[in-house]
This record gives structure tokens, C-alpha cells and sequence, in this order.
């Protein structure tokens, strides 16, 4: 089994992938205050959970966006596995053309998500990533990454409209029945739902419009299965998007 994990700003998501199915997956809370001693005890937590012995992961890899958390749950993993993790970013082959201004500045989990794209989907493509930011990965027909778009995440919205505002309660995700909201509750569920929604298939459009011809488009991220729903375009949505490339990169570059 490999233990593939993706470090995002809100939360650590854990896969154990066998082959080509992802056998478990569990989420825990990014916490750059951890020590390694503390997520490798959290690590091993979850695999006793799943029933999964440390002498059964053949290997892990991992993608962060956090770099301080990434060093601390290396360590972790290794102190639980006995094995060095390999780290998406330089010195790791991906198969991928980016193609924008500074390739450096290209987000890992962007990279892998592109990666896992394309393994299941002819380009053009558009990639879109729901979770603490809203990010949109344009593949163009040739297959290299030749930019995107990066917003607000729909929590990181929600957070802000009821920290600065004295009236706006704290609301769940749940879909909202129509654009017009009859209460405040339902307002607030129409602007960061639909108001999402509207705002993924307005830049598909025009990403669409400076490409000059129409793409395949694929959501992945914690927040995407409340708002795909939502929208007019066909969106494509996979949860395990991420867990599916990393696993992807590990058996291309323990090959190589």
C-alpha cells in the first residue's frame, strides 16, 4: 500500500492506495504547531482505524502547500514507516509541461491535480480545486499547464462575512432552493453557493473564449460537491482527484 498525503491550509488529507484503488482515506486538521511526534501518533491512529499496519506501506508521497508543516509530517511518516517520503516539487519528475511565467511558482497540489487530469482525460482542460482557496488549472489541447485563476474559497468567504459584519450569522453548506433568498439564512446560502457556482461558470467561459475552443473541465476539493450542482456547465467532479496523481507520481518515479 502507499500512503499518499496532500497537506492543504485547512486540513491533511491521508490516502492508502493499493494498485489503482484507494483503499482508505481519512482527514485530519493542519496544525503547524504539531511536533512530528504528535502526527506520526495521529498517523497511526488512522491506520489502526483501517486496520493497516506501518510494515504494510510499501511507500508515501506528499504534496503541501504548507511548508511548515510538510518537513514536520516527514518526519512523522518516517519515524512511523522507517521510509523516506518522496515530496512533490523539484527534483521530481511529473511528466508535465508547465508552461507559465516562473514554472517554480506552481502550487504542488495544482501540479498533481493536472497530473491526474490528464492520466484520465484527453486536454484541453480545466482543472478546478475547491477547498481553502477556489483555483482553476488551464491545460490547453496540447496538455502543458499554461496558467489559471486563484480566489477565495467559499469557507474562507463565509468566515469573512460573518466576522466583519454584526448581523450575519455563522450558516451550513447546505443548497440553497433559489437565487432569491426570502431570509437572511438563505440569502447568505445563495451568495456563497449559487454566488460560486455562477462565478466557476463565468470563468470557464471566458477561459474558454481566450482559448478559442471548449475544454473538458474537472473539480476535485472538499467544497466542490456542494457547489458543482450548482452549475449550468458540465463539471466533472472526482473527490479523490489528488490521492489518484500522487499515487500516480510515486509509481512513475520508484519506476524510473
Amino acid at each position: 500500500m502507499i500512503l499518499a498525503i496532500d497537506i492543504g491550509n485547512t486540513n491533511v488529507v491521508i490516502g492508502g492506495v493499493n494498485g489503482s484503488r484507494i483503499a482508505m482515506e481519512a482527514r485530519l486538521r493542519t496544525d503547524s504547531t504539531k511536533t512530528s511526534d504528535e502526527y506520526c501518533i495521529d498517523l497511526k491512529n488512522v491506520l489502526d482505524v483501517y486496520g493497516i499496519r506501518a510494515d504494510q506501506i510499501e511507500g508515501s508521497i506528499i504534496c503541501s502547500v504548507v511548508p511548515q508543516v510538510l518537513n514536520t509530517f516527514q518526519t512523522a511518516v518516517k519515524k512511523l514507516t522507517g521510509k523516506t517520503c518522496l515530496v512533490v516539487g523539484p527534483g521530481l519528475k511529473t511528466g508535465l509541461n508547465i508552461a507559465i511565467e516562473n514554472p517554480s511558482q506552481a502550487g504542488a497540489d495544482l501540479v498533481v491535480g493536472a497530473v491526474a487530469a490528464l492520466r484520465e482525460h484527453k486536454p484541453p482542460l480545466i482543472v478546478v480545486d475547491m477547498g481553502t482557496a477556489t483555483t482553476l488549472s488551464v491545460l490547453d489541447k496540447n496538455g502543458a499547464l499554461i496558467g489559471g485563476s486563484i480566489s477565495p474559497g467559499v469557507r474562507i468567504s463565509m468566515d469573512a462575512l460573518t466576522a466583519r459584519t454584526a448581523l450575519l450569522p455563522g450558516v451550513q453548506l447546505d443548497q440553497p432552493k433559489r437565487a432569491i433568498g426570502r431570509n437572511t439564512i438563505d440569502c447568505m446560502r445563495s451568495g456563497l453557493l449559487m454566488g460560486n457556482a455562477c462565478m466557476l461558470d463565468g470563468m470557464i467561459q471566458r477561459m474558454e473564449q481566450e482559448l478559442g475552443y471548449p475544454t473538458t473541465v474537472v473539480a476535485t476539493g472538499g467544497i466542490a460537491r456542494f457547489v458543482i450542482p450548482m452549475c449550468q456547465r458540465k463539471i466533472l467532479y472526482d473527490k479523490d482527484l489528488i490521492l489518484k496523481g500522487l499515487a500516480t507520481l510515486y509509481r512513475e518515479n520508484r519506476r524510473g
